[in-house]
């Protein structure tokens, strides 16, 4: 038997009005469909509910047995949904956001701050860990969603670009580019590079930009967290091509940094299991990075390092 919700609501409509034109009055119903859908359910039940008169709906035993129960039942039901909604929209518990080191270092720190700030009863717990553990940490539902460089097609992931942003140069500020405004890529053929390993979310980028240029770079140092870039460069093993988002540089520190041209950008993403849905406070931590991104994106904008060319 397929019995409806609304044949039940109906019908119980029917049992407490004791008419079918009060009860089509209060559920917004026809008279004549009010009635159709007592009669289905009589129909599909096999026992007569109500015994009709011209003046009023007088319930039969197995009516009031069944009128008696429904009414517990959608009472039940009705206070389930509305609990469901609450739990889908209240904005508490742990938020667990997965980033790589370069991400979890500079955006991050304020998608925390202002998460803290708005929704005090959410816990941010930040996973910093290299790209690849924060792809598979989304597929396996062990946090709520990551922040990663574009990872390129991936069938089982949602992803929404949030920030795009350039690479640029890291030398001494007693290298001869240093007085550069801008360097070309193809002036990094024969250099010594100290680059990030492939952990990292940009080194796929850096490699195809090279192959891309013709560029015959020398690989002397790869490093797998990116604030050892900046050591490693000012002891002069090399010169580095390093994310946006790795900066500002140490304070006191011998660097420069200039500008790449061509502009290679890339793509910084908020990533989620496909098909599944955010809770609440996940939805609003989700939300608040954006807009931290799109903060940034302005700031940028008056920045001269990154409107130069």
């Amino acid at each position: 038997m397929n019995y409806s919700l609304k044949q039940l609501r109906v019908f119980v409509t029917v049992a407490q009005a004791r008419s079918f034109s009060r009860a089509g009055d209060i559920i917004g119903l026809s008279q004549s469909a009010v009635s159709h859908s007592v009669k289905e359910l009589e129909r599909q039940t096999g026992v007569k509910l109500l015994d009709r008169t011209t003046r009023e709906v007088i319930l039969t035993e197995a009516g009031q047995q069944l009128a008696a129960r429904l009414e517990r039942l959608l009472d039940e039901l009705t206070s389930t949904l509305r609990e469901a909604g609450r739990v889908g929209q209240q904005l508490t518990g742990t938020v667990r956001v997965a980033a790589s080191q370069t991400i979890s270092a500079h955006l991050i720190p304020q998608c925390i701050a202002q998460s803290n700030l708005r929704y005090p009863e959410i816990d941010f717990m930040l996973h910093d860990r290299p790209q690849q553990w924060v792809l598979e940490s989304i597929r396996h539902g062990e946090v709520d969603f990551g922040i990663v460089i574009d990872p390129g097609p991936v069938s089982d992931l949602e992803s929404e670009e949030i920030l795009s942003e350039p690479f640029f140069l890291l030398c001494r500020d007693d290298h001869p580019w240093a007085n550069e405004q801008c360097v070309s890529w193809r002036e990094l053929d024969k250099a010594r590079l100290v680059v990030q390993d492939y952990a990292s979310g940009s080194r796929p980028l850096i490699d195809a930009a090279l192959t891309h240029f013709g560029i015959h770079a020398q690989i002397v140092q790869e490093i797998g967290h990116p604030a050892t870039l900046f050591p490693m460069v000012e002891a002069g093993i090399g010169v580095s091509v390093m994310p946006a988002l790795a900066l500002p540089l140490p304070q006191g520190s011998k660097l420069s940094v200039k500008r790449l041209i061509p502009e290679i950008q890339r793509k910084i993403m908020l990533v989620r299991r496909k098909n599944r849905s955010l809770s609440g406070a996940a939805q609003a931590v989700w939300d608040v990075a954006r807009e931290q991104a799109r903060y940034l994106t302005r700031a940028r904008a008056e920045d001269p390092l990154f409107t130069q060319i």
